[in-house]
């Protein structure tokens, strides 16, 4: 599209896209009270919420790591888009229609049109479902569901598809639809051959993964044919593209996000199928990574939706094979989920099925008791580890004990250190003092610490707590938040704010056209910090924030100002000699009668409200 998005349309998609809602897609969102919402940061991770929403001014800022701005910039930097790309797709999500301007630099082409490349999955995994259930060639891939216990139902609210045996049915089909190659390349679904574009995916079942809002991004593909007549792997996924980022997404996670929230419960499992045989079976939190570990990245997801009055309640549930790389992924998670601390489980089936050949096996019942007889990740963690040793000899005891102590030293919950030593004693057979001390020592060495948002220069930033500036602070929130009831703010002296940044703040509330003012009237990146800072932090009041009360606060801030002025001005009448420097010693005095006088009445207003 060629031109840039025009002002009044990016106006209009700002005022009507509610921020509540379109962060509520990746934060739940609790009441704060006085029309707040707050939740757990997306952008850093915290175990109690700072992230608060101010769904009235539209506006977002996390007091944790500072970020903030409105729907727009929100989405700019969770989904990693560009501005045009933003400003479309919430165009998309309200039903309105875009302008754009004749002339102008704004990017075009493939590389930056989101909707573009998220239309074109879509079109894509109707393409492959369409091919499952009518092409000859896809009756392979129809049995193999079948006998797995997927039927045509199953299959379709999955969006199971098949993409053919065909070098390309795929990439001709989406041409047809106006598609460019350049386009089908960037989103993943096409690639260059040797004699010209191809599909990416070929006689494999599909699945189409979503975002958590339920956009299709990519695919993850199962081949059907034999190792001998197709070389690629077994599995083989959409790889990165602008619109998708692996470590960032979990499939499922857009079908089981409210039950997530709900049931304050969330199972890892580890295969698609997983998912499918799961949540038929009635485990309807169940999700997968995509081709990839369970990282740092789906921690932060998975803590954002299971958040619960103001701490992490839920349950973390893995489920792992029974196998050696089962029981490796297993440790992996304890070492990287510690974050979860005592909320995280683990479910392994003894035989080594996964869920999906466990439903297959043994029914629905059987696994929905997998879920049921889970055990703490810490638990099976220490077990593991101790089937490594020989605990029959004394040289295998001290050796176990070396291995596991480590174990119980990185539980972050402290609390919980002399109940699991007191267990590994048990295991072990060996006396609790001596598991405590080896459990203290490797506590000592442990050079295990929180996960902190990156080091910041935030000097420059007024502390919200600062006493002496509290009334500067409360002025500028009242005038951002309600600039119709600071009736007096031309009046407020220059002096009357002290610290730097509350001075350059009311330097850009004074150079902006409007009373009300937007965040894209700040250049400055400080200034922008600072007014989502102040535009969604509550105004200090005991009860109604009224047009008195902003009255006697402005008052106060006024008669503080003043008083300082008169300090000053004493100071230099004491300086002054009225016989050497008449003139000015009577005009410094009358200055000073009449800042007194001012004084007075400010303070009158000062106190009216009390």
């Amino acid at each position: 599209m060629a031109g840039r998005i025009k002002a009044e349309d990016v106006t209009y998609i700002r005022d009507h896209a509610p921020i509540d809602e379109v962060v509520g897609e990746y934060v739940q969102l609790k009441s704060a009270g006085g029309g707040q919402k707050k939740g757990l940061c997306p952008f850093h991770d915290e175990k109690s919420p700072s992230f608060h929403v101010t769904p009235s001014k539209g506006y977002f800022h996390c007091f944790g790591c500072q970020t903030g701005g409105d729907t727009i910039s929100f989405l700019m930097k969770i989904d990693h888009l560009t501005f045009t790309e933003t400003v479309e797709r919430l165009a998309e999500r309200i039903g309105y229609t875009l302008r754009y301007e004749e002339s102008g630099s704004a990017p075009t082409g493939p590389s930056v049109n989101r909707s573009r490349l998220v239309a074109a999955n879509a079109l894509a995994a109707q393409f492959f479902q369409e091919q499952l259930n009518s092409s000859p060639d896809a009756a392979h891939g129809r049995d193999l569901l079948t006998k797995r216990g997927f039927d045509k139902e199953a299959c379709t609210i999955f969006g199971v598809g098949y993409a053919p045996d065909s070098w390309d049915a795929l990439t001709k089909h989406l041409r047809a639809a106006g598609y460019s190659i350049e386009e089908l390349e960037l989103a993943g679904l096409s690639k260059m051959g040797e004699r010209g574009p191809i599909d990416k995916f070929r006689n494999r079942l599909t699945w189409p993964i979503r975002d958590i809002s339920g956009d299709v991004v990519g695919f993850g593909a199962r081949k059907l044919a034999s190792d001998e007549q197709d070389q690629g792997p077994k599995y083989l996924n959409t790889s990165e593209t602008p619109i998708y980022k692996k470590s960032q997404v979990l499939y499922g996670l857009d079908m089981a996000k409210k039950e997530i929230a709900k049931k304050r419960q969330v199972v890892i499992v580890e295969g698609y199928t997983d998912v499918m045989a799961a949540h038929m079976a009635g485990i309807t939190t169940a999700v997968a990574t995509c081709g990839t570990a369970f990282g740092a990245d789906h921690i932060r997801i998975i803590r954002r939706l299971l958040m619960d009055d103001d701490a992490f309640r839920g349950e973390v549930i893995f489920t792992f094979d029974g196998d050696a790389a089962g029981q490796k992924a297993a440790m992996r998670a304890f070492s990287e989920d510690q974050k979860f601390v005592t909320q995280t489980f683990v479910a392994v089936e003894p035989d080594g099925l996964d869920p999906c050949d466990l439903r297959q096996i043994k029914g629905d019942l059987a696994l929905r008791d997998l879920i049921a007889k889970r055990v703490p990740l810490f638990e099976f963690a220490i077990r593991t580890e101790l089937k490594l040793h020989n605990l029959a000899t004394a040289e295998g005891r001290i050796n176990a004990l070396n291995a596991t102590a480590p174990l119980v030293a990185q539980i972050r919950d402290k609390s919980l250190r002399p109940e699991y030593s007191r267990l590994l004693a048990g295991w072990l057979g060996v006396e609790v003092e001596i598991v405590t001390s080896a459990v203290g020592q490797g506590a000592r060495r442990s050079t295990m610490q929180e996960y902190e948002p990156d080091q910041v220069d935030q000097s420059w930033r007024p502390h919200p707590q600062e006493p002496r500036l509290l009334l500067e602070r409360e002025v500028l929130k009242a005038r951002l938040q309600m600039p119709d009831l600071v009736t007096t703010w031309s009046e407020i002296e220059p002096a009357a704010f002290t610290h730097p940044s509350y001075v350059q703040m009311k330097e850009v509330i004074d150079s902006a056209i409007s009373t009300t003012i937007s965040i894209d009237d700040i250049s400055d990146e400080r200034m922008k910090t600072l007014f989502t800072e102040l535009t969604v932090e509550p105004i200090r009041s005991d009860g109604e924030v009224s047009a008195r009360y902003i009255e006697s606060i402005v008052a106060r801030l006024r008669e503080v100002g003043i008083s300082r002025s008169i300090a000053d001005l004493k100071s230099n009448l004491q300086r002054l000699n009225p016989v050497e420097n008449p003139d000015e010693y009577n005009s410094a005095f009358a200055a000073l009668v009449a800042l007194e006088t001012a004084r007075r009445g400010l303070h009158e207003l000062s106190i009216g409200s009390l």
